[in-house]
């Protein structure tokens, strides 16, 4: 005799399968959030705006509900989107497609390849990745060599540290990432462009990275006339390719440009959904965010990413909110100071005010004694400067001061560096030793 079927488990599949597409339906726009009904989706689903009068799709996040509405944040333009428009959910998160020839590739905060119309077929990678395990992370334990003396010698990185780079506008943050992207050591470089101007992609390009520099690099380009959840995006994009490469055991280095732009287009968004402005305006939800990005890089159980984020503080404020909250979560800081770019000396890093956390268990004794005389006879020159310019300052009066002096012009040569002369780290620590021979 055969078996009864289950009729019970066939009607709860039936219950529980949907045999068809449910389409939501536009009812108010007011500033940068698209109101929908009728939609049963999640935060972050990505949904598909449905503009038949000019026949196109207006990609949007799901970003907060109200009651039953859906609250909707364009990642491309409103241009076009009125009362009734069909939203069709796609029932997933924001994706990307990477593979092995992105190399020498430009991609929007999407991740579309600008550069060529070859569509990038290969692994689907999801854009929001959790980060690595605190107990599965490698211990930093090797110099990652950037070219530059400055860095190398005296505020010495790591392979897979995180490092932010802190400056005002116009002091040379981009020049001295292009330095580091053109002479480091690494397989693969990423870097995100979040809220820049526009002119400066072809111009970081051409100048300040190089063709040497390009060929082994990804550009993740999201200008600041882009909608403010595509710049927020754009960082997650470049971070998570360089999780891809760092996944296959490859030396990366990220390179982000500025995290302060990423902030501001998660302020835009947070005042726009309807959260309470705090710190200068910025919302709570920033300084939960900024954690989340910064965290995913770093060592993993196969691979490393070396990641350099640029703030750009506003007035020259080091201690302004989100300058105070990124430094609170990267593994060193290094400062750039408007006053030493006017005295002609570049890279401008205040090396007094600089610091790289990891530097003294990953550099010889030696070394890190050289850079602590160093420091000291910086701070020593400085403290008697006024009276040194003016003349009053008599030679014998303080062995230390004297020191300073003597070693002053080395030191700046030292820490002085033109664009197009790069430093190995061999040759930056023999530099370093034969400024107190």
């Amino acid at each position: 005799m055969t078996d009864l079927i289950p009729l019970e488990k066939i009607k709860k599949k039936l219950t529980n399968q949907n045999y068809f597409l449910k389409y939501g339906k536009v009812t108010q726009v007011v500033g940068l959030i698209i109101k929908v009904e009728g939609l049963n989706v999640f935060i972050g689903e990505v949904c598909q705006i449905e503009i038949l009068k000019s026949n196109r799709q207006v990609m949007a996040e799901v970003v907060g509900f109200v009651n039953k509405t859906v609250l909707l944040m364009p990642l491309d333009e409103l241009d076009g989107i009125g009362p009734g428009c069909l939203v069709k959910p796609t029932g997933s998160a924001l994706e990307i497609e990477i593979n092995d020839n992105l190399l020498g590739q430009t991609l929007d905060g999407l991740g579309r390849v600008l550069t060529n119309n070859e569509e990038i077929s290969g692994e689907k990678y999801s854009v929001n990745r959790e980060s690595p395990d605190p107990f599965k992370r490698r211990r930093i334990e090797t110099v990652m060599s950037t070219g530059v003396k400055a860095i190398d010698g005296i505020l010495t990185v790591g392979e897979g540290q995180r490092l932010g780079i802190f400056a005002g506008s116009g002091v040379g943050k981009s020049t001295l990432l292009g330095m580091i992207a053109r002479y480091c050591e690494a397989d693969v470089i990423v870097i995100g462009l979040i809220g820049e101007r526009g002119r400066e992609v072809t111009e970081f390009i051409e100048n300040d990275l190089g063709p040497e520099g390009y060929k082994k690099s990804i550009i993740v380009c999201a200008t600041s006339d882009q909608p403010p959840l595509v710049r927020l995006k754009g960082a997650f994009v470049a971070t998570a390719i360089a999780e891809y490469y760092r996944d296959q055991g490859k030396k990366v280095i990220l390179m982000m440009d500025s995290v302060t732009r990423f902030a501001m287009a998660q302020r835009e968004i947070g005042l726009a959904t309807g959260e309470p402005p705090t710190s200068k305006g910025y919302t709570p939800s920033v300084f939960t965010m900024l954690p989340k990005l910064l965290e995913r890089s770093g060592m993993s159980e196969t691979g490393s990413i070396t990641a350099f984020y640029t703030v750009l503080v506003e007035g020259d404020d080091m201690n302004e909110p989100i300058a105070d909250a990124v430094r609170g979560i990267l593994d060193g800081h290094v400062i750039l100071s408007r006053k030493i770019a006017g005295e002609n000396h570049y890279p401008a890093i205040d090396i007094q005010q600089s610091l790289s956390r990891l530097m003294k268990s990953i550099v010889p004794n030696e070394q890190y004694k050289k850079a602590g005389l160093l420091k000291e006879n910086l701070a020593a020159y400085a403290e008697a400067k006024d009276l040194i310019d003016i003349g009053a300052y008599k030679i014998g009066t303080n062995p230390k001061v004297d020191q300073a002096i003597q070693l002053n012009e080395e030191i700046k040569s030292f820490l002085k560096q033109n664009v197009d002369e790069p430093s190995t780290y061999t040759e930056t620590v023999e530099s370093l030793n034969r400024v107190f021979m």
